[in-house]
Formats: C-alpha cells, structure tokens, sequence
C-alpha cells in the first residue's frame, strides 16, 4: 500500500482555510458516550440542574475532583471521563444540566444498600454546583436471573410500581420502579443475556438518557399549572373587554389602556415561559426517539417501559402543549381586538377631524365675506379720501376753472369710486386674494 502524505507547506494552507468550528463539530460526533461495560459493574449517575452562572463552576468542581490524581480537565470540553482508582468518572455539559456518572466493576450480586459514593471525598459530593434533578443507582449483571431474584425483586424495588420488559430485540431485561428510595436514588436493574461488544454502554446510555429527557421534559408541566389560573384569568378579562367593545358601553381610551395593560402581560407570561415549553417539547421527542431505539418487547404480567412513559409522561406534555396553545390563541385573540378597537379609535378620529375641516370651512367663508364687505368700505372710504383731496385742489383754482368745485367734485365722485374698485381688483389678483377659499 502507497501511503500519500501532503507535504507541510500544503498541509498548513489547508487548515488554514478550516472553518472556526469544524474541530468542535468533528468532536461532537464522538462525545457523550459511555465507556465500554461489562457486566457485572454498577453505575452512578447524578444529573445536576445548573445555570449560565454555574457551567463554569461545574468545571471547576471536577478539576478539584481530579487534581489529586494529576489529571488535568479539558478547559474548552463538554465531555470528559478518566479513571480514579477502580472507579471510571464520566463527566458531560447539556445546555442545562451536568450529569455526573461513576462507574466500578463489582460482584455478580446486585447490591442496592452499598454506599453509592464509596471513594470519593464526601465534601465534594456535598458542594455540588446546582439543583439535582435525577440520581439513579444501575446495577449490570450478565447470563440468567437466579430463581431466588424473584424474592429479592421486591426488596429493591416497589412491586406495585414495578416495570418489567426486555430490550435490545430480547438480549436484555430490564426491572425499575421509577421511585426514590431511601438513599435518595432511583434504582434500575439490568440483565445481560446476550450482549455484544459495545452494545451494554450503548444500553446504559439509552436507558438514562430516556430517563433524564423525560424528567427535563415534565419541568414544564409545574410551569403550566402554576400559571394556567393566570392565564384563564387574562382570557376572561379579554371576554369582557370584547364585550365591551361590542355593546359600545365603555369609551375608547379607557378600553385601550386596559387592552394594552393585558397585552403586556400576556407578552410577559409569554416570555417567561417559551423556552420551558420548547424545552418540554424538545425533550418529549427526545424520549420518543430512545424508546423506538430501545426495541422494547413486553414480559408477561408486567407493565413495559414504553408503558410507563406513555402513561406519566405524554398527559403532562399534552398539558404544556394545551397551555402553548392557548397562549398563542389568546395572543391572536387580542391581536385582532387590539386591531378592532383602534379601528373603532381611528375611524372617530377621523369623524372628528371631518367634522372639524367642515368647521374649519364655514369659518373660512364667513371670514372670506367678511374680508368682502371690508374692501368694499375700504373702496368708499378711499374714495371718500380720494373725493375730499379732489375738492381742495378744485377750491384752490376755480379762480381758472369756470365750473363751480361742488359741481366738478360731484361729478368726479363716479368716476373715483370706479378706479378705486378697479386698482383694488388688480392688487387682490396680484396677491392672489382672488382666489376660491
């Protein structure tokens, strides 16, 4: 075989044209897997609720975790595991949650009452960052269940909430109750019959990551009902104000202030709670996803997994799904009141600007006959002006001019008013006073 090798110059153009996440998108298609298991071996895991605030924090409580060991954490990882002592420590950033998994082999005897942190600094379990939201104890055995398990069932686990079911096309059986016990943990039982190579991690990881989406996915269910009474409250008020509006018995104004102060506080409802019920719907389809990869087949007399998760699971996200819903509906609902009611508001608006522009109108007229009777006083007042200056120039020489002054200013008069209305005309044109108001 010819090994091809790209010489370095090359090699370095062409990383340099690299896009800034190809590394990380390359890594995520290795991350968040179990080590491989064997059996009999039991697991661990703790999956902690964290803040923005608190990622960092998560980190920096594992470093102290392995600094004793001289391992050094990853700074820019998600993912991380190592080995301490004879325990194999798995460490993973969600978006929300940390998980933290611990994992040892041990003897074929499942043992449900042994101290689940055996090893670890019992100050660093007690400082862990955020809010547990899921701690389950996994005990993998390998061949058949001894005849004395059936006994032993019902001191590990609730019999009457017992789930029983096989997995993995048959290879595996599975038995859990979903129930905290005394220690704190939920506990799951696995039986490998069957299974090759890499597919008992594969399992594991199956089974607690259907675990851990499904109790992310019922965090929205508290949500819905704690606001639910809320927003049935805002509906009714947007009935009366509907009402209201149609009977015509509130004024406008007063109507729109309340409007606004309800579409405010939809907005914020809406706001506060759009991601939780994305999440939920993100996380449902999550579970959905693992349990058609689990291959699940029912054992006789028992309720299965997929059984269990249809049963708790699907009424709460059908309830964030109504609650969704209805704060779309009721955002659509006072969307168009809002439209109708500020049409209502425009279409006033603009009878009150008609009926002010009519107003406006017959003022103008009224000031157009008035200007009107004005300038025909100022022609007979200029004209009187105009006859009176007339008179003392024809007193001052009618010792030259044979007709008598009365008789010649009286005569004139005529005359001055008609080239004082024709002078006015023309200066009304030239200023365009003339015009139709």
């Amino acid at each position: 075989m010819v090994r091809l090798t790209m010489p370095a110059e090359a090699a370095r153009a062409f990383a340099a044209r690299d896009h800034p996440d190809r590394f990380s998108l390359s890594e995520e298609m290795h991350i968040r897997k179990l080590p491989a298991l064997g059996g009999p071996a039991s697991l661990t895991q703790i999956v902690s609720l964290i803040g923005e605030d608190e990622i960092g924090q998560s980190r920096a409580h594992v470093e102290r975790l392995c600094a004793p060991s001289g391992i050094a954490v990853p700074t820019t990882r998600k993912y991380f595991i190592c080995a301490l002592g004879d325990l194999q420590f798995v460490w993973e950033r969600h978006t929300e949650v940390a998980t933290y998994t611990f994992i040892r082999s041990t003897e074929a005897e499942p043992r449900f009452d042994a101290d689940p942190f055996e090893g670890l600094p019992r100050d660093w379990i007690e400082a862990l960052p955020g809010q547990v939201i899921r701690a389950t104890r996994i005990a993998l055995v390998d061949g058949e269940a001894p005849s004395d398990w059936t006994d032993r069932l019902d001191s590990w686990f609730s019999p009457s909430d017992l789930v029983v079911c096989d997995v993995a096309g048959g290879r595996a059986r599975i038995w859990a109750d979903f129930r905290l016990h005394g220690d704190g943990f939920g506990r799951l039982l696995i039986l490998d019959r069957d299974l090759l190579g890499y597919e008992p991690s594969q399992l594991v990881q199956r089974l607690q990551e259907l675990g851990n989406y499904r109790k992310l996915a019922l965090l929205g269910l508290p949500v819905a009902q704690r606001l639910t009474p809320r927003v049935s409250d805002l509906e009714k008020r947007l009935a009366e104000i509907t009402a209201a509006i149609a009977e015509r018995t509130s004024q406008d104004d007063r109507l729109l202030d309340d409007l606004s102060a309800l579409a405010a506080e939809l907005a914020r409802v809406t706001a506060d709670t759009r991601y939780r019920m994305s999440a939920t719907h993100a996380y449902a389809q999550l579970c959905a996803d693992r349990l058609d990869s689990l291959e699940i087949a029912k054992v006789k007399g028992h309720p299965t997994l997929a059984d269990f998760t249809e049963r708790r699971l699907l009424p709460a996200v059908r309830t964030c799904e109504s609650f969704s819903q209805r704060l779309e509906d009721l955002s659509q609902r006072t969307a168009w009141t809002s439209s109708l009611l500020r049409t209502r508001v425009d279409t006033a608006l603009a009878r009150q600007n008609r009926d002010l522009l009519h107003s406006m109108d017959k003022r103008t007229q009224v000031q157009l006959r008035l200007q009107q009777t004005v300038e025909g006083l100022s022609i007979v007042a200029i004209s009187y002006y105009a006859v009176g200056l007339l008179g003392y120039l024809l007193k001052g020489i009618h010792h030259r001019w044979p007709v008598e002054p009365e008789v010649a200013t009286a005569l004139a008069v005529p005359a001055i008013l008609l080239l004082v209305a024709i002078i006015l005309r023309r200066l009304r044109r030239h200023t365009g006073g003339d015009r139709n108001v």
